[in-house]
């Protein structure tokens, strides 16, 4: 096989089993154009369907969450967007530097952010971003690393900060 220059190769299994389609980041070339996967790093795999259906967690699932101290709620935006509001008791690890975070040793992971590292087998770790988008990636990103009950609030802090006003 040729290798395929600034290209996704995407790798399909046929099976009669519904399998996720997996996205193996050869070279990122996103020509300008937006696109959720612009960030991955060579050699990462990204699941393009997730492995659960109930992978999005809503605003009024998210609130039902926050009396248990067992949540881990982590915002995948920018520092500077991390500082101008968030989602009150998440920690800020940007998209860029999710990967390399969740590879961290927990001792390592607690000195960078402060916070238990998660671990793989929690149903409580949810990723937001703005809208939604970030948080999307971000948990194709846990689910290669084999957080395979990690969730997402797929409205973001924009719908949090929406529905708080209410």
């Amino acid at each position: 096989m040729q290798k395929m220059q600034k290209m996704l190769l995407v790798v399909c299994a046929l099976s009669l089993l519904p399998l996720p389609l997996v996205v193996v980041a050869e070279e990122t070339h996103c020509g300008g154009t937006p696109d959720r996967l612009c960030d991955v790093k060579p050699g990462a795999f990204y699941y393009e369907e997730p492995p659960t259906t109930d992978s999005a967690v809503s605003y009024k699932q998210l609130k039902t969450l926050f009396p248990s101290s067992s949540i881990q709620l982590f915002d995948v935006r920018n520092p500077d967007e991390f500082e101008a509001g968030h989602i009150p008791g998440s920690t800020n690890v940007p998209l860029g530097e999710l990967q390399e975070a969740l590879r961290l040793s927990p001792d390592q992971f607690k000195q960078r952010f402060g916070v238990q590292a998660p671990h793989k087998e929690d149903s409580s770790i949810v990723v937001y971003c703005q809208r939604g988008r970030r948080s999307a990636t971000a948990l194709d990103i846990m689910w290669a690393l084999g957080f395979s009950r990690a969730r997402h609030y797929a409205g973001g802090y924009s719908d949090w900060v929406q529905n708080e006003e209410q």
